[in-house]
């Protein structure tokens, strides 16, 4: 028994921002921004757009490519929260016309679609659902600082969506294995210090007015963040290559979550371990 993919969808937001478009703001060049990052133009949500109807847009494409109108679940993973009460899902499963089925939100930043998937797959296995809707959505530049040129150029809003079904191991379009990890001791490294309960706490009775203005935006160290993501990413390729029994040139493609078109060598933290090849991120967003 495993999670079989039934149909896909995806949709962006229609307003399109250039490196142009930034410059007016940003202290920076087209140049600049591609030559580092490989984009020259991302989606934004413009007035009145949110997670939610992403979300929705997507699911409703993936509904229709699978050729159903009914599921037992619906997953969403975000980390841009229409609010943070109550979850995006249930809503988004309404108005897709689900129903009152099971649905709930789980967040986990740039990991948020693997583990969301895993999450879907894993309630197909347990016998929860026979057939479930996963989406990954985005409104990631409500977060973003536009002032801020480490982060401006690099986010941009969308939405993915996949209807798993329970099948066989051996069909086409099965998921499996995967392989999982985080690291909190750097939590630090992508992070929205203001509007949660730590920041809350810490500024009881004062208001919205005691938090510094960039506390509310993301903050993230770039250079070693790229670093963990080639080195940690390199390692769970390779676990869940020996997992499934294939070595790397048994693989056709590499999708890599990865807004950043600089080559950096694969390296393991075994000195045992046999030499990586070059890895090359993927550059769109």
């Amino acid at each position: 028994m495993a999670a079989v993919i039934e149909g896909i969808g995806g949709w962006l937001p229609p307003r399109v921002v250039t490196n142009d478009d930034l410059c007016a703001t940003l202290d920076t060049t087209h140049e600049w921004i591609e030559t580092r990052t490989g984009i020259s133009e991302r989606r934004m949500v413009s007035k009145g757009l949110s997670t939610r109807d992403l979300a929705v847009e997507a699911g409703a494409k993936a509904l229709k490519s699978a050729g159903t109108a009914t599921v037992d679940a619906v997953v969403l993973a975000t980390t841009s929260f229409d609010r943070l009460c109550p979850a995006v899902a249930p809503e988004v499963a309404h108005l897709l016309g689900l129903g009152t089925v099971p649905a709930f939100d789980l967040t986990s930043a740039c990991s948020g679609f693997l583990y969301g998937l895993a999450t879907s797959c894993g309630l197909i296995e347990a016998g929860v659902a026979d057939r479930v809707l996963f989406i990954g959505a985005e409104a990631f530049t409500t977060l973003v600082n536009p002032k801020d040129r480490s982060t401006a150029p690099i986010f941009g809003d969308g939405a993915g969506a996949v209807v798993l079904r329970r099948g066989d191991a051996d069909e086409q379009g099965a998921l499996g294995p995967f392989d999982l990890g985080s690291d909190g001791a750097r939590a630090d490294l992508l992070a929205i210090p203001a509007g949660g309960s730590r920041q809350r706490s810490a500024s009881a009775g004062l208001g919205h007015d005691a938090v510094p203005a960039g506390d509310w935006y993301l903050r993230m160290e770039g250079r070693p963040l790229f670093q963990q993501a080639v080195e940690r990413m390199s390692e769970s390729s390779r676990g869940v290559l020996d997992r499934k029994g294939w070595s790397v040139a048994d693989v056709d493609w590499f999708v890599g979550h990865q807004a950043n078109v600089r080559r950096a060598p694969c390296r393991s933290s075994s000195p045992t371990s046999p030499p990586s090849p070059p890895w090359t991120p993927s550059g769109s967003v």
